[in-house]
């Protein structure tokens, strides 16, 4: 799992991942997924390039979102693929953290 991150206007602390968030690639980015919800208050998560999500990346996802949250912050998800949206849906994550398909509405949610 590769994992990028882009400072954008706003605040907002874009977070691109790509590759396959499994067992493997959560153990990879699980410390900076931390990092970023420590230092942020907006962070947008790019899963566009995500091809799979295990049990271990979506607490992945889930951990950084409600630190986020808790700090009066908020975490967006841009961009899964049918398979992996259809994954965030089942796990219920889509209940913590909010959705998106379109870039301009991911952005304009952390505003």
């Amino acid at each position: 799992m590769e994992m990028t991150t882009e400072e954008l206007s706003g605040g907002i602390t874009m977070v691109t991942l790509d590759n396959s968030l499994d067992i493997a690639g959560a153990a990879a980015i699980d410390m900076k997924m931390n990092l970023v919800a420590g230092a942020s208050r907006k962070v947008l998560v790019d899963v566009q390039k995500v091809t799979f999500i295990g049990s271990m990346g979506l607490r992945t996802l889930i951990f950084p979102a409600r630190a986020v949250g808790s700090k009066g912050g908020k975490m967006v998800v841009f961009g899964p693929t049918p398979l992996v949206a259809d994954i965030l849906k089942t796990s219920g994550l889509d209940t913590v953290v909010p959705i998106f398909h379109d870039y301009q509405a991911a952005l304009d949610a952390l505003q």
